[in-house]
């Protein structure tokens, strides 16, 4: 059952134009800096990266002058792709380097940085802050597949991946927390509350109610999928494609479902068969 096109287009395919504008959702982090000391950036930076193959879009967020072109360069050499900067001190630099400005007044949530762990093993969690994401409002497409047996019915702190890393968390995610894994699968023995969010750069498994923001293929990865066992979510989004509470199916709300992207689909979403 298909829901919309794969883009909702402002205009028509047979409009002749040079550029289209169509929704997508777009996955940055905001990197806070604490001082204008490029080499103290850059020890911290290799204690918290362990590669410079990330390609994580940042927004730099300081109340401090800094040098803006030096820093962007320093950035940019640990795999980080500077895209703009927060409005402050840093507005007129950017604007001469032709940055994004972002407003500073966006809200704020509850960033948890767990450590990393083999997957055998609980995550414990530390906690600091970080902006929400923004998000385009609009319509994405969507496809749904009914099993046959189906019942109708911040500062950011990145984390080292030595190898590829799944990363298991057994508390739940409550209004006003987000949850960021990158290197392997995000699995999420409890529930997902409304106003959190789950991101990882791979699949994402949710074995409670998932409620709130569910980010799979975080950085562009549209081979992965997420897993929920009672499906409710505001938003979902796989690598970058994303679909709003309202525009879900109503057959997969509340349901065992698995959400995954299809090359001129858009997402598709499965009820699993959980008998």
């Amino acid at each position: 059952m298909t829901i919309s096109d794969t883009d909702n287009h402002i205009l028509t395919p047979t409009t002749a134009s040079a550029m289209t504008f169509y929704g997508k959702m777009l996955t940055f982090s905001r990197l806070q800096i604490n001082t204008d000391d490029l080499v103290a950036i850059d020890t911290q930076l290799t204690g918290m990266l362990s590669n410079k193959t990330s390609n994580i879009p940042v927004i730099i967020d300081s109340d401090i002058v800094q040098d803006l072109s030096a820093l962007v360069e320093l950035l940019w050499s640990w795999g980080l792709q500077p895209i703009g900067v927060v409005t402050g001190v840093l507005e007129e630099q950017a604007r001469a380097q032709r940055l994004a400005i972002f407003p500073a007044d966006g809200k704020r949530i509850e960033r948890i940085l767990p450590s990393k762990k083999p997957t055998t093993q609980i995550s414990q969690a530390a906690v600091s802050t970080a902006s929400e994401a923004p998000l385009d409002n609009a319509v994405i497409p969507s496809t749904v597949e009914d099993s046959p047996d189906a019942t109708s019915a911040p500062t950011e702190t990145f984390l080292s991946a030595e190898h590829i890393t799944s990363l298991i968390y057994d508390q739940m995610l409550r209004s006003g927390q987000s949850l960021n894994h990158v290197g392997g699968d995000l699995i999420l023995t409890n529930s997902v509350n409304s106003g959190a969010e789950a991101i990882t750069d791979n699949n994402l498994h949710v074995y409670g109610r998932a409620q709130g923001r569910l980010v799979a293929g975080a950085t562009g990865d549209k081979d992965v999928r997420i897993f929920c066992q009672i499906f409710n979510p505001s938003l979902v989004s796989v690598a970058g494609t994303y679909c709003l509470r309202d525009n879900l199916p109503e057959e997969v709300i509340d349901k065992a479902v698995e959400v995954r992207f299809v090359e001129g689909q858009g997402l598709v979403f499965k009820v699993i068969d959980t008998v």
